[in-house]
């Protein structure tokens, strides 16, 4: 079954556009002209990756993409005329998994929806079942894409849990921005540096008691990132 992608973005040509390529790509597409439009879909259809224009009518993208978020794990693509690095991180500190600016490529428009389906689809292969970490405070489950804080389940976008599980199966080893920055897009992408500082900052929001003084994933300054949990036996 191919898979199916959501377009939401007002301006006709462009939704034209974007769904020529994905289609001779043979994925289905289904499109929305305005965020309302596009929450009805995305509640009907279950799709597989969301391309979502920030400045659409009705629901703002930034609306549309909040409430997603609070509900689903779906890749969201962001692809906007909005183009500055503080608007890119927005983006992603509102949930998306990647940022395009307008004027794009539809070429790397289709190859950025074929690296968030890969990365959603992967599974990683020779991980324990779970790995536990302070006394069981933190859990993460591989084979069932989940994460536990407490009794808790957490809710990871598809990025966010592959940095967090790359992080976590390397306890006090520190990654360099450029590493998980590969790991997130892929080492074909064109990305920016505060693309992981964003994610980090979401993962800490979600996994942290108090992200200011994390106890998970610590900050090594200049360089990037370790994971500082205690492992716990299951």
């Amino acid at each position: 079954m191919s898979a199916h992608i959501l377009v939401i973005e007002d301006e006709p040509k462009i939704a034209q556009i974007i769904q020529a390529y994905l289609e001779k790509e043979g994925y289905t597409v289904t499109s929305a002209a305005d965020g309302e439009e596009g929450l009805a879909l995305f509640h009907r259809q279950t799709p597989d990756v969301i391309i979502l224009d920030r400045m659409i009518p009705k629901v703002s993208g930034d609306l549309v993409c909040t409430k997603i978020r609070q509900e689903s794990e779906v890749p969201i693509l962001i692809l906007s005329a909005r183009s500055t690095e503080d608007d890119r991180v927005f983006g992603l500190q509102i949930g998306a998994d990647d940022y395009l600016t307008k004027p794009f490529s539809p070429r790397e428009l289709v190859a950025r929806v074929q690296s968030l389906l890969r990365r959603a689809n992967h599974r990683p292969a020779n991980v324990p079942t779970a790995l536990i970490f302070n006394g069981g405070h933190l859990r993460i489950d591989p084979n069932r894409y989940e994460v536990r804080k407490g009794d808790r389940v957490i809710d990871l976008t598809p990025t966010e849990f592959r940095l967090l599980l790359l992080l976590a199966t390397h306890p006090g080893q520190v990654f360099k921005r450029e590493r998980l920055l590969e790991e997130v897009h892929g080492a074909e992408m064109m990305v920016y540096d505060r693309t992981v500082d964003a994610h980090i900052k979401n993962l800490r929001q979600k996994i942290e008691e108090n992200p200011k003084k994390p106890q998970y994933i610590q900050t090594v300054f200049g360089v990037g990132y370790r994971f500082t949990g205690e492992v716990t036996s299951a």
